[in-house]
């Protein structure tokens, strides 16, 4: 973001509204993602009865509301499944061997790739989130986009803010195979991710016209102007593609 946008970064927009409910969507997040890695890890095995909310909550340091709605997200997911009187239990959806999965990232050609596949995805994504959003979606992106924000006034670069802001937008999109793919991506994306942060560190403001990119989108997306967000998301992985490559795209035919 240039310096004639550079306010925006301290306004008082949506994103910093409703600390306390803020709060809560985070260790929901976090609560989901730690019982989805334990699940994907083989710990709870398919048709396996997940310990009780009380126990969760307790394991995981958060209270029961907070376990129930990352239970409920893994339901919507079809992750896990309840028998009524009986628990919650691990779907075979759970199951490791049935998760989607790329190869590791070993060369920068890989990172390249990885960008293109993003861009016949996201993009899409962000079109659809800004048909079917509603306020839960939007605040979680608004969230990621807070924490994106606090970053950048302190001149950092948050690769899991960065990631959370993007596979926000796809779950906004209410399509889980966009999301499935955000998650089969995050290491690879995450690569790219720390990489492109690096670039930009600097005297540039790189950080601040990035951080003006993500939000251009996500006021897009709540504003229901869906071919401004997939135009602006395109625009926005293009561009960090090419800071990241300094616009020298390598040839992939061979």
């Amino acid at each position: 973001m240039d310096e004639a946008n550079g306010a925006s970064l301290n306004a008082g927009t949506g994103p910093a509204a409703k600390p306390e409910r803020g709060k809560a969507v985070k260790l929901v997040d976090r609560v989901f993602d730690q019982l989805l890695e334990r699940i994907r890890a083989g710990n709870y095995p398919p048709d396996s009865r997940l310990p009780g909310e009380h126990e969760l909550a307790s394991m995981l340091g958060v209270s029961r509301p907070i376990v129930r709605d990352a239970l409920a997200r893994l339901r919507d997911q079809g992750m896990v499944y309840a028998r009524q009187g009986a628990g919650t239990f691990v779907s075979a959806h759970g199951s490791p061997a049935a998760q989607l999965a790329y190869s590791p990232v070993k060369t920068i050609a890989d990172i390249q790739r990885c960008y293109e596949f993003r861009l016949t995805i996201e993009p899409a994504a962000a079109y659809f989130a800004a048909k079917r959003r509603d306020s839960a979606a939007l605040e979680k992106i608004a969230t990621a986009l807070a924490d994106l924000r606090e970053a950048t006034n302190h001149q950092l670069h948050r690769t899991d803010a960065d990631f959370l802001f993007h596979r926000a937008v796809t779950e906004a999109a209410n399509n889980h195979y966009y999301t499935a793919s955000m998650d089969a991506l995050k290491p690879h994306i995450a690569v790219g991710m720390h990489l492109h942060g690096l670039s930009l560190l600097g005297p540039r403001q790189g950080l601040q016209k990035v951080f003006q990119e993500h939000d251009e989108i996500y006021k897009a997306i709540a504003d229901g102007r869906a071919d401004d967000a997939r135009d602006l998301m395109k625009a926005h992985l293009e561009g960090s593609r090419d800071r990241l490559f300094e616009g020298r795209v390598l040839d992939l035919s061979f």
